[in-house]
């Protein structure tokens, strides 16, 4: 087997992982799961929160890919991609686990961009902090932030029609 098509996987899988985020964070974390996401947005000391509950899920994805993908637990019944997808599963978990955990709510490391993209997803995720509850609310994603005009705006839009309750803070 070449390179090309297992790169192909990881790099497609990355990037689709981007959206499987965004729905499940949208319609799980602030739907019926919000009981697990619920401490992520209300201020707190504690090391852990409930909501990393969801890093051990994707995990388990992850894992349940590897071994979908691997003779040794599948026998001749292993899918090969199923690495390569288990692959890009854990490589979106890393950057997930670096931009959110990391950059945005500075968990491991202290870091505040001045400029450029990181600065947008910190001003973009900050946004989405900025509604109480979980009702409406914007910028579900964790690694693609839309213009943080474009996110106030459309909290302001959501707090004119009794969507969602906003913070003062946000300039919306």
């Amino acid at each position: 087997m070449n390179w090309l098509a297992p790169l192909i996987i990881v790099v497609a899988t990355i990037a689709a992982m981007e959206w499987v985020a965004w729905a499940s964070h949208k319609y799980i974390m602030h739907g019926w799961g919000w009981g697990w996401h619920r401490d992520h947005h209300e201020p707190h000391d504690n090391l852990l929160e409930k909501n990393d509950l969801y890093a051990l899920v994707g995990a388990g994805l992850s894992i349940s890919m590897f071994a979908i993908g691997s003779p040794l637990v599948m026998g001749a019944a292993a899918w090969w991609p199923g690495t390569w997808i288990g692959l890009g599963i854990l490589g979106y978990g890393i950057i997930y686990t670096l931009v959110h955990d990391g950059l945005v709510h500075q968990r491991y490391f202290r870091w505040v961009p001045k400029s450029g993209y990181a600065k947008r997803l910190v001003q973009a995720h900050k946004l989405h902090h900025a509604t109480i509850g979980k009702e409406g609310g914007v910028s579900f994603g964790f690694v693609w932030a839309r213009d943080p005009a474009q996110l106030k705006a459309e909290l302001k839009r959501q707090r004119e029609a009794g969507i969602a309750i906003v913070r003062d803070s946000t300039g919306a």
